[in-house]
């Protein structure tokens, strides 16, 4: 059988540029959004390997709160809930839709794996209008440990009843694929604007400039005869 094809939700499928104007409104500069986000995955990162383990949100609230606090700018309670609550509602990149029919149409699994917690992502992907497409949603809530800890991508094959390599994880951050090739799965790169492959580790099989290029080529791999030789 072909891999299941495991997304990953945030700047994968959704679009956080639409949190622009809250950043710039708050802080002046719309570019502070990178520097918050890049704040939030790595304070997951800590909670991981140094713990305590805190939910997604509560991890982006807090570093909401340090970005403020590096930048002397007062972030009131009505703001920071304003962001927090906007992180709900991304709407998909414009290649979203059509490269995850494109998939579906083919016949293969879709799954989502995503460091939000369960209720968030749930809300994530039914404003987004893409929740139909995915047989299954996964969260690292439930081992307590955010991608790209193996645990993460384990847990995905464990509930599904295959092995790692029968997962391809596909993603716009080089971590993330970075970590399921690690514990076994293959990847597919999304490779977005200002997103790049680390040159230290494993290139995956599939790279692509956009969601639908990468589609493309998951059904041209994952469906060939070697594949099915490969997977059966």
């Amino acid at each position: 059988m072909p891999r299941v094809i495991v997304f990953d939700v945030i700047e994968t499928m959704l679009d956080t540029g639409a949190l622009e104007p809250h950043f710039e409104r708050v802080f002046g500069e719309k570019s502070v959004l990178r520097e918050w986000f890049s704040q939030l995955l790595l304070y997951s990162e800590v909670a991981t390997i140094a713990g305590p383990y805190f939910d997604f949100s509560t991890i982006a609230g807090a570093a909401l709160d340090m970005t403020a606090a590096s930048r002397k700018v007062m972030l009131s309670s009505n703001d920071k809930e304003q962001i927090l609550e906007a992180m709900l509602s991304l709407p998909p990149h414009q290649d979203v839709h059509e490269a995850l029919a494109l998939l579906r149409d083919a016949g293969l699994r879709l799954v989502t794996l995503t460091n939000s917690n369960q209720r968030g992502m749930e809300e994530q992907l039914k404003n987004a209008g893409i929740e139909t497409y995915f047989e299954r949603k996964f969260s690292v809530d439930s081992v307590r440990k955010y991608k790209p800890a193996p645990e993460t991508y384990q847990m995905v094959a464990k509930e599904l009843n295959v092995t790692t390599s029968h997962l391809r994880m596909v993603a716009a951050h080089a971590w993330d694929i970075i970590g399921a090739m690690q514990a076994g799965c293959a990847g597919a790169f999304v490779a977005r604007p200002g997103k790049v492959l680390n040159p230290l580790a494993a290139k995956p099989d599939i790279v692509g400039d956009d969601l639908r290029s990468v589609a493309n080529q998951i059904i041209r791999i994952e469906l060939s005869e070697k594949s099915r030789r490969a997977f059966t």
